[in-house]
C-alpha cells in the first residue's frame, strides 16, 4: 500500500492520502482520543505519541501533531499506523457522526440557510478539502453565519483570513442577508 503525504497551510497538520474512500459522505473531526470513541482509525492514530488531532474526509486523513513535536519523528509513525490499520479491514467510523447546530435558528430563514449551505457545499468545502480540512455550517441568526473550521483549517495561521475575507465576502455577495461570519469552536 502506498500512502501519499501532502502539506497543508497549517504547519502542525499533514494530509495523508491512502488511495481509497474513507467516508462516503460528510467528515469526522476528533480533537482528542475521548472524542474518537466511534472511530477505530482515529483511536489508532491517537495511540501514536505526538498526535493531537485527527480529521477524516472522503479520501484523506489530516493528522495534527502536538506543536512541540517534530514531523520527522511523528510522520513515519503515522504512516506505519495507517498501513497497519488498513491491513486489519476495520471500519473507519462506527455509528453516526454528531452534527449539532450551534445556534437556534429562525424557521423564517429557511431559504437563506439553504442558499448558504449550497454555497458552502459547492464553492467553499471543495477548496478547503484540498488543504486537508473542512468548514461545517453551525447556524445562521440575525445576519450572522456560524462556521466551524476542522482538520488542517482549525488552528491554521491563515484560517481567520480565509473565514473573514474569503468566505464572508463570498456569502455577502451571493446572500445579501449575511452581515458577518463568525467561527465556532465545538
Amino acid at each position: 500500500m502506498f500512502i501519499e503525504t501532502d502539506v497543508t497551510p497549517n504547519p502542525d497538520t499533514l494530509k495523508f492520502l491512502p488511495g481509497r474512500t474513507l467516508l462516503e459522505e460528510g467528515t469526522a473531526n476528533f480533537s482528542d482520543v475521548d472524542a474518537a470513541d466511534n472511530s477505530p482509525l482515529a483511536q489508532a492514530l491517537f495511540a501514536i505519541d505526538g498526535v493531537s488531532g485527527v480529521f477524516i474526509g472522503y479520501d484523506f486523513v489530516s493528522v495534527t501533531k502536538a506543536t512541540e513535536m517534530d514531523w520527522t519523528s511523528v510522520k513515519p509513525l503515522v504512516l506505519a499506523g495507517l498501513m497497519q490499520f488498513f491491513s486489519t479491514g476495520a471500519p473507519v467510523i462506527t455509528g453516526e457522526a454528531n452534527d449539532n447546530i450551534a445556534v437556534e435558528e429562525n424557521e423564517e430563514d429557511a431559504d437563506i440557510i439553504e442558499q448558504i449551505k449550497t454555497l458552502l457545499d459547492e464553492k467553499v468545502r471543495p477548496a478547503v478539502a484540498g488543504d486537508g480540512g473542512d468548514i461545517i455550517y453551525r447556524g445562521f441568526k440575525e445576519g450572522v453565519v456560524y462556521l466551524q473550521m476542522q482538520g488542517a483549517c482549525a488552528g491554521c495561521p491563515s484560517s481567520t483570513i480565509t473565514l473573514k475575507h474569503g468566505i464572508e465576502n463570498l456569502l455577502k455577495y451571493y446572500v445579501p442577508e449575511v452581515v458577518d461570519v463568525q467561527p465556532v469552536e465545538m
